[in-house]
């Protein structure tokens, strides 16, 4: 039988949707934590009344993005302003409260355990109660995000909520033992966990065996952004305050700009990652939100030491005296040095494609100037180029002497027939005798062979299911989507096979390209006394869902994104700069079929970012650059699709 404190809870879940809307006075739509705080504590909004509204709106806009007409794993047909966003894919309700409501059973908080009844997994309504109870009995906030509305992106453990990465895996257990480190940070400063997000099936592409496929708020047929596309999602359609992300590639940042929100990849070192599905060395948790100040005061709360990620060690003694927030407010950038990334913003190397995201980016930059700032533009040659020069020989040493035999001779095994370091310092002593053009631009990927097999079967180690144990587990013993018609996005069996077949773990050269550019950026901001760095996030808006990945080159990675430097241990925060006019598409060509040309333009309204970009651990100084800029501009605008409920 239900305990009378549940038969209450579900009886309230029955008029949820009807009594939210019109009896409560708040405005939630692109409300911020300082407006949530300063109604609770004038006593005219309370953390359970805040949860509700954010319950309806979600009840009137996480359906489905997309046609299924053969379920979750066959073919998804994309829909023009489709009146869903399937942005979130598990819901922290009681199955009775969630039934209550008209959720489905696909939202529940644990396949694994369809009674759901243990009282130290409290759901968000009741979560809410507590703090309501607790502001009653002492009139003041519980912590700095007293009831504030958050939704974690599924690559991150919730104790209380399924955690597979957006997999359709069969653990038996699917609720991990513990929290994240961060989002046990969060709950302890009063946050309210209302969901996973949805999320590209292990932090690839934009669609989950699980949690279906993605829209974007602001063209549902088109691409999210990413992986952590459905956190951006919420926080655009204001179905949560904020949202938690992960970058490896751009994955906070192509999200948030397609999202027209804020979104911070922060220092690699500076928040834990624990608790995270597969991690990397690349792998960055930050928040998505509507504000820099908001993005600024999660910051606060997650940042920091933790002992279980060796990484965070460099973070002691580097994190500022004051919350994060108090550097997110708007004024002068007079005295400060901003220096633009030419190479990002090369129109001799872009196409029209990309000339309006670029257009957006130096109609930023003259608003950073007028506000100020004094821009340090390097011209065609790029701001990095002649450091490259400099030191690059010699940072990257035999990895980049091999791709010059011509200077580097060794003869069939790979002995040198000639002096290679008499070369190398001569280089140094006289960068004008470098080989090429070699710009920021130009540094490919660099291997890791082995971190996936890893990260995976590290986390799958610490977790300890009983079904789901190593990597094979996850291929042999989950669902899997299969789409022919998807080209952009591999098949997820695939790719763990593929991830699975190594036997070493060498992260070598990910490691010393981290060192020599890190290097090679730090001695360029130091000699031309730069603050910050400013770049477009990327120069390709938003691609039709299946249309082929944006071409690579130049710089460019998936989604048109920049993401070299943040990959690199620079913490990178995004920020609204605008919208186009029009957009060109990728589309069939009739004279070659199985290729694709652009077309356009095409009228088209999607947003566009610019990104700030800091020394290792300069979060406050990006938070003083972008609030001052989103000030100034007011470039965030709400979707048009998901506005205001009806009363």
């Amino acid at each position: 039988m239900l305990s009378l404190r549940r038969l209450v809870l579900v009886v309230l879940a029955i008029g949820l949707l009807a009594s939210a809307a019109s009896a409560a006075p708040f405005n939630v739509e692109e409300t911020t934590i300082a407006k949530i705080h300063a109604a609770i504590l004038k006593k005219e909004l309370t953390s359970t009344e805040l949860v509700k509204l954010y319950l309806a709106r979600i009840k009137a806009y996480n359906g489905p993005s997309a046609e299924q007409p053969n379920g979750l794993l066959g073919p998804i047909v994309p829909v023009a302003n489709a009146k869903g966003l399937n942005a979130l894919s598990t819901l922290n309700l009681r199955p009775s409260t969630r039934k209550a409501m008209g959720f489905d059973d696909r939202k529940a908080r644990s396949m694994t355990d369809a009674v759901d009844a243990d009282p130290a997994m409290p759901d968000a309504l009741e979560v809410a109660a507590r703090l309501d109870a607790e502001f009653a009995k002492t009139g003041k906030l519980s912590g700095p995000l007293h009831g504030v509305v958050i939704a974690i992106k599924d690559q991150y453990d919730t104790f209380d909520l399924r955690t597979t990465s957006g997999a359709d895996a069969a653990y038996a257990n699917d609720r991990p033992p513990h929290d994240s480190t961060f989002v046990a940070r969060l709950r302890a400063a009063g946050a309210i966990i209302i969901g996973k997000a949805n999320m590209g099936e292990y932090a690839s592409g934009f669609r989950s065996s699980f949690g279906g496929i993605m829209g974007s708020a602001y063209a549902t047929d088109r691409n999210p952004g990413g992986s952590s596309g459905g956190s951006a999602t919420a926080v655009a359609a204001n179905l949560v305050t904020v949202a938690l992300a992960e970058e490896t590639g751009p994955s906070v940042r192509a999200p948030a700009q397609y999202a027209n929100a804020v979104g911070l990849a922060p220092t690699q070192e500076l928040v834990s990652r624990v608790g995270m599905v597969n991690i990397g060395l690349n792998t960055r948790t930050g928040p998505i939100a509507r504000t820099v100040e908001d993005a600024a005061r999660i910051l606060t709360v997650i940042a920091g030491y933790d002992p279980k990620d060796e990484m965070t060690a460099f973070a002691v003694g580097r994190t500022p005296d004051q919350p994060y927030e108090s550097f997110a407010q708007p004024g002068s950038l007079a005295g400060v040095r901003i220096g633009v990334i030419r190479e990002y913003l090369d129109k001799s190397v872009f196409g029209p494609a990309e000339a309006e995201n670029i257009a957006i980016a130096e109609r930023a930059i003259a608003d950073l100037k007028k506000l100020g700032a004094t821009i340090v533009d390097p011209g065609a040659e790029g701001l990095f180029t002649a450091y490259i020069k400099r030191y690059n020989p010699v940072l990257h040493n035999t990895t980049w002497t091999k791709l010059l035999p011509e200077l580097f001779p060794v003869d069939a095994k790979g002995k040198p027939t000639a002096d290679h370091i008499a070369k190398l310092v001569e280089l140094a002593t006289d960068p004008t005798k470098f080989p090429g053009k070699l710009t920021i631009r130009d540094f490919p990927a660099t291997p890791a062979d082995g971190e996936s097999k890893y990260g995976y079967n590290l986390y799958l180690k610490e977790r300890g299911d009983a079904n789901i144990r190593t990597l094979d587990d996850l291929i042999n013993k989950a669902n899997f989507y299969v789409d022919s018609s998807d080209q952009t996005v591999p098949p997820k069996k695939a790719t763990l096979e593929t991830a699975n077949k190594p036997l070493v773990y060498d992260t070598t050269l990910r490691l010393q390209r981290r060192f020599a550019i890190q290097q090679i950026v730090l001695q360029c901001m130091a000699e031309l006394k730069l603050d910050a760095l400013v770049a477009p996030t990327g120069v390709n808006p938003s691609r039709k869902l299946f249309a082929p990945v944006e071409p690579a080159g130049n710089g460019k990675g998936p989604y048109g994104m920049f993401t070299f430097l943040g990959q690199q241990g620079f913490p990178v925060l995004t920020v609204p700069a605008g919208f186009t006019t029009q957009v060109y598409d990728q589309v069939p060509d009739p004279a070659k079929p199985g290729n694709y040309i652009w077309a356009g333009p095409t009228p088209a309204k999607l947003p566009v970012g610019i990104d700030f970009i800091g020394r290792p651990f300069a979060e406050p100084t990006l938070f003083r650059l972008a609030a001052a800029y989103e000030k100034a501009t007011h470039h965030r605008t709400p979707p048009p699709l998901f506005g205001a409920l009806k009363p």
